[in-house]
């Protein structure tokens, strides 16, 4: 394959959301730089495996797989890594529908040899049809999306958000897989981190790789309703604070929580100000979006020193698998000009 064929890898779950897969898939098959494969990997959901095979089974360039390792995000995207053949290797949410340019943009990025993974821009598309007044840009992660505070345009970043990213396949030779035991597994609490512990990891193991992010490859991500309350919004933060405490254990507190610092003394203090300046000049939702603010702040510090108290004790440890890949080690020598 040449050296810049790209790799889709959708994870699904549930028949819940099967509009919403065929829908991404459509989207990838829609590129204005094609795709050389989609790989539809189904976690442990064998009547979806079953009817998503028949949907495509006359669709040659998808491919549909059961997930060879646990349950969970993570053990999933492993299974499509592995499947892939190309040299590059794209995630893409299964609620989520790529813009037609999605792929070329990503492309763009890795003209420069030292980039090892190149992230997007991810919008919120509410269930509602518009964002709710005291919902806060500056928490747009809770529901999976890009947040304010992120600097616009082609920039360096510590990691992509793994629902609008790409890598080089050589990354995951250098650095193995999502690790197991951090992120969502089916439990029904919204926990995350494993692209954030993948990209420190990668950067230790290659310490010139270029990590990047183009807010110009743009996904649209679905937000139900039911994320819309404000309970989930309290359920989620509390939930990132747990799964920061796992990336800590896994990376370290200095790496871990890096780029959480300059958030939580800059861009969150910004966001109540302009919350409280939007209340008081009468505008609907500001006290809102201020209140919103610092209980997010709280609900994750209080979910980080409940899960740094719980992986002390546990002594939690995680699996981070080598990815045993499709294509030859000469492939990939030829796919991949970047040396270390």
């Amino acid at each position: 394959m040449s050296p810049r064929d790209f790799s889709v890898v959708i994870c699904a779950y549930t028949e819940e959301r099967w509009q919403d897969i065929l829908q991404a898939v459509a989207s990838v098959r829609a590129q204005s730089l094609p795709a050389g494969e989609i790989l539809l990997v189904v976690d442990h959901n064998p009547a979806l495996l079953r009817r998503l095979t028949g949907e495509y089974e006359d669709t040659p360039e998808v491919r549909v797989l059961a997930n060879a390792g646990p349950r969970g995000l993570s053990a999933g995207r492993n299974t499509g890594i592995a499947a892939s053949r190309g040299a590059i290797v794209a995630f893409l949410d299964d609620d989520a529908v790529a813009e037609p340019d999605w792929l070329r943009h990503f492309d763009k990025g890795y003209d420069d040899p030292e980039v090892l993974a190149v992230g997007g821009r991810t919008l919120p598309s509410w269930a509602s049809g518009r964002r709710p007044l005291w919902f806060p840009e500056e928490f747009d992660w809770v529901v999976g999306c890009t947040y304010l505070g992120l600097p616009p345009g082609t920039v360096r970043v510590r990691n992509v958000l793994g629902g609008n990213a790409s890598f080089r396949r050589t990354a995951f030779d250098a650095a193995g897989g999502f690790a197991t035991g951090i992120g969502r597994d089916g439990d029904k609490r919204p926990l995350g981190g494993e692209e954030t512990e993948l990209c420190i990891r990668l950067s230790r193991a290659l310490p010139h790789a270029v990590l990047l992010i183009d807010d110009r490859a743009v996904i649209h991500h679905k937000v139900p309703r039911v994320r819309e309350r404000f309970g989930y919004f309290r359920t989620r933060t509390y939930a990132e604070g747990l799964s920061k405490a796992l990336v800590a254990r896994s990376v370290g507190a200095g790496r871990g929580l890096e780029s959480e610092r300059r958030y939580t003394t800059r861009v969150l203090p910004a966001g109540v100000l302009r919350g409280v300046r939007d209340f008081l000049l009468g505008r609907p939702g500001g006290a809102g979006r201020a209140g919103a603010v610092v209980t997010g702040v709280l609900a994750a510090a209080a979910g980080y020193a409940v899960g740094s108290v719980r992986v002390r004790r546990a002594g939690v440890s995680f699996a981070v698998p080598a990815i045993q890949s499709a294509v030859t080690p000469e492939e990939v020598g030829r796919a991949w000009p970047y040396r270390s």
